[in-house]
């Protein structure tokens, strides 16, 4: 397969358009079930009804994995609101439509989000022991019913086509609490825009009822989680101030 120059480029991955469908071709530093994991994850949300690119194919090219899967023409919801910034809002109210499908899905049998969660606050480096514990001990303390949750979802991993948006990238999928999948986007937002990080959450809050404070409960946790992504973006030290606001020893 003949792949060509990226389209995009990721963290863990490159993204391919080739034969006019798209080419996740993973880091070769990545387990060796990535590519299996999260296609696993996004033929499940599939197969519950919602706007998700189809899987094709999990194989490998030139020894590498990689998942093939339909192409989607549009362009995301992020770069139209940067072509038109009067209309953040407008873009805004279709994510949390769209979130609040999912949210709406009791999955089953995918990974729960506790586990990520406490597997991740375990792997970080900048977390002393004690810390650590802290954040396992809440996050054991939280009770919440199970649904589905996207956990990356943004405006960047939504594409609007002529008749749909579809959503993208469900590598970070689990169930669990959508308190805490509403805080992973607001933490997001709020590392780049404080102001589209407080739009997003008024319009969530207003469409469900759901009140700010349950959804700073999980602050501390999933800034504690992100920290282990070691994303270059993202300043670490804000995460650490977070964590310290709200979950002081």
């Amino acid at each position: 397969m003949i792949l060509g120059d990226p389209i995009a480029i990721g963290n863990t991955a490159k993204i391919y358009l080739s034969d006019n469908k798209i080419v996740k071709v993973f880091n070769d530093f990545l387990p060796n079930t990535e590519s299996i994991n999260e296609a696993n994850k996004q033929q499940y949300a599939y197969s519950c009804g919602l706007p998700v690119p189809k899987v094709l194919d999990v194989t490998k090219i030139n020894g590498v994995q990689a998942i093939i899967m339909e192409y989607i023409k549009g362009e995301t919801l992020g770069d139209l609101m940067f072509k038109d910034e009067e209309q953040t809002e407008y873009y805004l109210n279709i994510s949390v439509h769209m979130q609040l499908e999912i949210h709406s899905i009791i999955p089953d049998g995918i990974e729960p989000m506790s586990d990520k969660l406490f597997r991740q606050i375990e792997s970080v480096n900048e977390l002393d022991k004690k810390k650590k514990n802290s954040l396992i001990k809440k996050l054991e303390s939280m009770t919440y019913e199970n649904r589905l949750c996207h956990g990356d979802f943004h405006l960047f991993n939504l594409i609007k086509t002529e008749n749909q948006v579809v959503v993208i990238d469900w590598v970070d999928s689990s169930a669990g609490d959508i308190c805490a999948d509403i805080y992973r986007t607001y933490l997001l937002y709020s590392q780049f825009s404080p102001e589209l990080a407080d739009m997003y959450l008024r319009l969530y809050c207003e469409k469900s009822g759901i009140l700010r404070s349950e959804v700073f409960q999980w602050a501390p946790i999933i800034a504690g989680a992100r920290l282990s992504e070691s994303v270059s973006s993202e300043n670490s030290e804000r995460l650490m101030e977070i964590i310290d606001h709200y979950c002081p020893l």
